[in-house]
């Protein structure tokens, strides 16, 4: 029998072959090379199209969001709706920079939710002395600006779990927010550290705080003492029913541990309440000042270079 030669070139698959791929199981058994090309090429031409329509629209939202962060971020973090006085958190700092990341976004939402008018001050030390965490609080005290009439002395490590505790203006006396009977750590009476809100009259009634202590440990309780000296009443959280669990620390003492070191008259001069120096006889200068801005959350660093009189407190260095 004769078969014309005008019959269409036709590809075939065998069974075995057309189990090679998704793609060819989906070809009928009969295709023309024609017939596929033309489809191959409509099928990109159309993937194409779908991805840069939506790499556009997916480009045009991310630009919209964060457009819409940075404006809320400006406009929250000092909106005078909310009342005429504004915080100044101001954070003693030095090399915690992993928990600083956490701390100023966390603090920014926790401030926004409570509709407190606010601003973050990082007093970064970059000095070699040791640690002073009382002088670091003394100078975002000077450097806080006019724009803010009270302070909060807030560690870096220390977050607030609980919205019903008050940030607001104290009006009536310092407010411990991290009270004995709330931090996870630290119950005795007159303990005054972690995070306290004062003032700025108040703070200067107390001539800040004692520029005496290096090292870790003991300013907040000489603290206390001036504030007892000023006349002034401490006021604490009441109705807070979440106990120890009211705030989360983030420190890790294996990684970041404390200088508690005490060395020449130290271990005798840490129970004496200084009489003399504080916001007085502070010394310090400003390296730079440098705006960083976390997750869209705008804050301050201060760098500065404390000075140290090592007649007074040859402690402020270890040999």
């Amino acid at each position: 029998m004769m078969y014309s030669s005008r019959r269409k070139p036709v590809l075939y698959f065998t069974k075995e072959d057309s189990r090679s791929g998704l793609l060819l199981r989906m070809l009928p058994r009969r295709c023309s090379i024609f017939k596929l090309f033309c489809s191959l090429i409509m099928l990109g031409f159309f993937s194409v199209i779908w991805l840069h329509y939506n790499c556009t629209i997916n480009s045009s939202q991310s630009r919209t969001d964060d457009a819409l962060v940075h404006e809320s971020c400006q406009e929250e973090t000092d909106n005078s709706a909310w009342g005429p006085h504004k915080i100044a958190i101001i954070v003693p700092f030095r090399e915690r920079f992993e928990e600083l990341l956490t701390f100023v976004p966390y603090m920014h939402a926790f401030l926004n939710r409570k509709k407190i008018r606010h601003k973050i001050l990082v007093i970064n030390q970059v000095d070699h002395f040791r640690f002073n965490r009382a002088s670091l609080i003394n100078v975002g005290f000077l450097e806080s600006g006019n724009d803010t009439d009270y302070l909060a002395m807030h560690d870096v490590d220390l977050l607030p779990q609980n919205d019903q505790l008050d940030y607001g203006y104290p009006e009536k006396g310092p407010f411990h927010v991290a009270s004995p009977d709330l931090h996870p750590l630290y119950h005795y009476s007159s303990y005054v550290g972690g995070i306290l809100l004062l003032t700025k009259q108040h703070f200067e009634l107390c001539n800040g705080m004692s520029n005496r202590f290096w090292g870790w440990g003991r300013e907040d309780d000489e603290f206390y003492r001036r504030i007892t000296a000023a006349g002034l009443q401490l006021y604490r959280p009441t109705g807070i029913e979440t106990g120890y669990q009211t705030f989360k620390h983030i420190h890790d003492p294996a990684w970041r541990k404390r200088d508690q070191k005490r060395v020449s008259r130290q271990k005798q001069e840490q129970f004496k309440t200084d009489k003399e120096g504080g916001l007085k006889n502070l010394k310090y200068s400003v390296v730079s000042r440098t705006e960083l801005t976390i997750e869209g959350v705008h804050c301050l660093i201060i760098n500065v270079l404390l000075e140290c009189d090592l007649n007074e407190t040859p402690w402020c260095v270890i040999n």
